[in-house]
């Protein structure tokens, strides 16, 4: 076989309309929901640390660094969701900010 006759019948890379098909949820949950389900996720991140902690100071029965596993991924997730809402309102004034 020449190199000539050689075709490539599948493209090497998937196109644009795939790879965005293939990352965007099919159930089409709206913006609102996906925000109050992640704000409700850092709350009970931050529940869950506190109810940790008072664990911790009434003398129950449970570790110290599990206690400090619980602040810290609360912490995360809470700088995360804070990180995320500077993003979002930099690109909003970055949109208003365009000529038209």
């Amino acid at each position: 076989m020449a190199i000539s006759q050689v075709s490539i019948t599948q493209p090497v890379q998937p196109t644009l309309t795939q790879t965005v098909s293939q990352t965007i949820p099919s159930n089409k949950e709206s913006f609102g929901s996906v925000l109050k389900n992640a704000i409700s996720a850092v709350n009970d991140s931050q529940i869950a640390s506190d109810k940790m902690t008072d664990k911790l100071v009434n003398g129950e029965d449970v570790e110290l660094h599990d206690v400090m596993i619980s602040a810290q991924k609360a912490n995360i997730t809470l700088n995360t969701a804070l990180q995320v809402r500077n993003k979002v309102v930099e690109a909003y004034q970055e949109i208003m900010r365009m000529t038209v």
